[in-house]
């Protein structure tokens, strides 16, 4: 924060306001040396004219004042008249707003909040008088660049707001030509979400550049941050998806960093599925089958519906069970895969006998088939796992598929188990276990302290690490039911349980998600629930700890509400040495 104490209120402006005549341009005052050369005017009528915007508020101000009073002057006016309008018009809006800043610093607001407000007020009247045919007018008067616009780039206040106006006037040609500077100066990385950038094949080729650099540094923070307004600029036409698509399935085709590229591109495309854009012809077309059209038009026919087919699913069974078939990588399309895994693990899905194996095997062989290609070689195909993987889908599927209750299915717990060391089939699992437990009935008739179905998702937090989300975001849905139909306290021993799973979620490394979604719903939940959450927390934890990890479960314990009763007088307990350490390693950073 600025030094007010530096401040010269003295000063007819406050710090960092451009003087009223730093941007004039001086060669303005130049007489051009062809105005001879040009057809004479009508004094009457330059006078008229030139009169008429010495008349206008405040025109001293204006930049092109000298060149009118030039004009005035060389035509025959009168220099009296001149002082008189431009002084009986002059009413200072600029130097009031810079008075009226410098009080306010005066009387103790910081320079920073001032300079927001000034900017705040601008950038609203901007938005709201912005007119695109005159910002347009600007480059049809002499087809320059204005002196004013490298500057104001700089700024992030008023890049922004070149952002939103770009937005709301995607067809303006000095707004387009902003962008283009902008992204030019550096800052493409700021304009994702802006349209205009989609009509500029060098404007959206660096910012696409730019974002996809952000996504592999970034992790799966970077990812659920930024996907949304990324796949909205993508997404803002078919020749930008194909040309995005394009370009991210040649990078994923590299050794370094090719499944992060991979999987970026299947985020992309399932964002485009969300948004409703037919995207299937593109992703078909991207799987190098063009070989097999058969093939081609089966996944076409089911993504397009968004179902399976047991005649396109025979089609697909034929071709990859019968020799070298297709690319695995037509039938690995997460949509697809999706299909599947609910056509074998829904609760209520019903698949005919005769097609059953089909379903099996495809998913089996799209995700357990490794293919490398050699030059001059062809494909090689490796189909070790192939086998078992097959065989640990068509146990689960048989065993959740005839047994719902817990208690039917404990006898099988070894074999579920063993079989969820299948990434595929723990992603099948956990999709039965959230359709079942969701069930408004399930809770109401469970009589276990903790229902298998939980022990399942317990086993597959163990083993799958990229599950972690998904586990998640079922055990927030059934901590954040409200249960009405249960007793007071069977209601709170069942979030109880729910919270012993999201701390087994955190002991196996999913730590920041689950203290973040127990800090946001401290005020809406039973306090007895938070402090049996924190008790057992720092019960699994122990020095060292990030800045982040502290930063963000500190509040929590320092919550006198939530830990006082926690407390001893001596200082010895977890929750006062909790506080202690985060303190002391505070204070040295």
């Amino acid at each position: 924060m600025a030094d007010t104490d530096d401040v010269d209120y003295n000063s007819d402006e406050y710090p960092g306001s451009p003087s009223y005549n730093e941007d004039r341009d001086d060669e303005n005052v130049d007489e051009d040396e062809d105005d001879d050369d040009e057809e004479e005017e009508d004094p009457e009528t330059v006078q008229a004219e030139c009169l008429a915007l010495f008349s206008q508020r405040d025109f001293i101000m204006e930049s092109n004042i000298l060149n009118v009073l030039k004009r005035y002057l060389q035509a025959g006016g009168a220099p009296s008249t001149v002082v008189e309008l431009l002084s009986v018009n002059f009413t200072s809006i600029a130097g009031m707003v810079n008075v009226m800043a410098n009080w306010l610093i005066h009387i103790g607001v910081s320079q920073r909040e001032v300079t927001m407000l000034v900017e705040n007020h601008m950038t609203e009247m901007v938005m709201k008088h912005f007119d695109p045919k005159k910002a347009d007018s600007i480059f049809n008067t002499d087809g320059n660049m204005p002196e004013w616009l490298p500057e104001m780039i700089q700024q992030p206040t008023w890049r922004s707001v070149f952002y939103r106006l770009a937005e709301q006037y995607p067809d303006c040609l000095f707004l387009n030509f902003t962008i283009k500077m902008i992204s030019d100066a550096g800052f493409q990385g700021e304009i994702t979400s802006v349209s205009t950038a989609c009509h500029q094949i060098e404007v959206f080729t660096r910012v696409l550049k730019t974002s996809i650099a952000t996504f592999l540094e970034g992790g799966e923070e970077a990812l659920e941050k930024h996907l949304p307004e990324f796949t909205k600029m993508v997404c803002h036409g078919e020749h930008t998806y194909l040309y995005s698509q394009l370009l991210m399935h040649l990078a994923a085709e590299e050794a370094q960093g090719g499944p992060n590229m991979r999987r970026l591109c299947q985020e992309l495309q399932k964002a485009a599925v969300n948004k409703n854009l037919e995207v299937t012809p593109i992703t078909v077309a991207l799987t190098h089958a063009n070989d097999y059209p058969r093939a081609c038009q089966a996944l076409s026919s089911m993504l397009s519906r968004q179902a399976l087919n047991p005649a396109d699913v025979t089609v697909l069974y034929k071709m990859y069970s019968e020799g070298e078939g297709p690319p695995v990588a037509l039938i690995r399309v997460p949509e697809f895969l999706d299909l599947l895994v609910d056509a074998l693990y829904n609760p209520t899905s019903k698949i005919s006998p005769e097609h059953k194996s089909k379903y099996i095997f495809l998913l089996a062989y799209s995700v357990s088939v490794v293919e490398s290609s050699r030059r001059g070689k062809g494909r090689r195909l490796n189909k070790e796992e192939l086998k078992s993987t097959t065989q640990a889908i068509e146990k689960t599927h048989t065993l959740l598929a005839n047994h719902k209750g817990s208690s039917e299915l404990i006898a099988e717990v070894a074999t579920l188990f063993t079989c969820i060391k299948f990434p595929v089939v723990a992603m099948g699992v956990l999709h039965w276990v959230d359709l079942t437990v969701s069930e408004p009935s399930f809770f109401k008739l469970n009589t276990d302290h903790t229902p298998l179905h939980l022990v399942l998702v317990d086993e597959i937090v163990s083993n799958h690490p990229l599950l972690h989300q998904k586990a998640l975001q079922l055990l927030t849905r059934l901590f954040d039911n409200s249960y009405d139909e249960l007793d007071v306290l069977v209601r709170l021993e069942l979030k109880k349980m729910v919270l012993d799973r999201m701390l087994h979620l955190l002991h196996r490394g999913c730590v920041i998600p689950v203290v973040t979604f127990i800090t946001k719903c401290v005020e809406d939940t039973d306090i007895s629930l938070v402090r049996h959450f924190v008790t057992e927390l720092l019960d699994m934890i122990a020095p060292p700890y990030t800045m982040e990890f502290v930063q963000l479960l500190l509040p929590l314990i320092e919550n006198k509400a939530v830990t006082d009763t926690l407390r001893t007088n001596d200082g010895k307990d977890p929750v006062s040495e909790f506080i202690c350490h985060c303190r002391t390693l505070m204070n040295q950073v």
